[in-house]
């Protein structure tokens, strides 16, 4: 049994598919970026974080001794243009923005997921690039209408009706969706957790 430090529900859909038990933990941070931060170094920096919060809201949802403490895992995924990182949108203008500099062009995922357990810390960071077509004005419009980029990282979400957007991926899809499902893997196993043995 894991502790998920993410009330994001994708995230979990895809942690599912490791087959690992878990239980959602709040973790909810600062998510602004510090002045001149490298995308890389906040992409890391926010999955940590989550995690470091995962492990002191533990308490919260016991049910077993308190003094037990299972492993945590953080994820955070950051939509870079020009290492300008694309946040969630504040509103529609702020995402017809993000989607004009989206279009046409080839932008990066980074998706860092950290793992807190008895070993210490340990953490991956994934780099996916991904290409869109030449947005419209009308796919724009039709897009912010459908209410799905309205609480995502770059205006978009490539599992949903996005997905008919792009060209090309080189990379890793679940780390785009939010969760580098490979990576996540391999940290769960040097941490002792085996998802085969859930």
């Amino acid at each position: 049994m894991i502790l998920l430090a993410s009330q994001s529900p994708r995230r979990a859909e895809l942690l599912k598919q490791l087959a690992v038990k878990f239980e959602l933990v709040d973790a909810q941070i600062d998510e602004q970026p510090v002045k001149g931060e490298d995308p890389q170094d906040y992409t890391l920096r926010m999955a940590v974080g989550k995690a470091q919060k995962g492990q002191l809201n533990q308490s919260q949802l016991s049910t077993e001794q308190s003094s037990i403490t299972k492993p945590v895992l953080g994820a955070d995924t950051c939509v870079v243009v020009d290492q300008a990182i694309l946040g969630k949108p504040q509103d529609r203008e702020d995402a017809m923005r993000m989607l004009k500099l989206l279009s046409g062009r080839e932008h990066k995922v980074l998706t860092a997921v950290a793992l807190f357990a008895h070993n210490g810390l340990t953490s991956a960071l994934v780099e996916t690039q991904v290409r869109f077509k030449t947005l419209s004005q009308q796919e724009m419009d039709w897009y912010w209408d459908s209410q799905e980029p309205r609480d995502k990282a770059g205006s978009y979400a490539i599992q949903g009706l996005a997905g008919q957007f792009v060209t090309h991926i080189a990379g890793s899809y679940s780390a785009v969706v939010g969760l580098p499902l490979y990576e996540t893997a391999e940290l769960l196993s040097a941490a002792g957790v085996k998802c085969y043995e859930c």
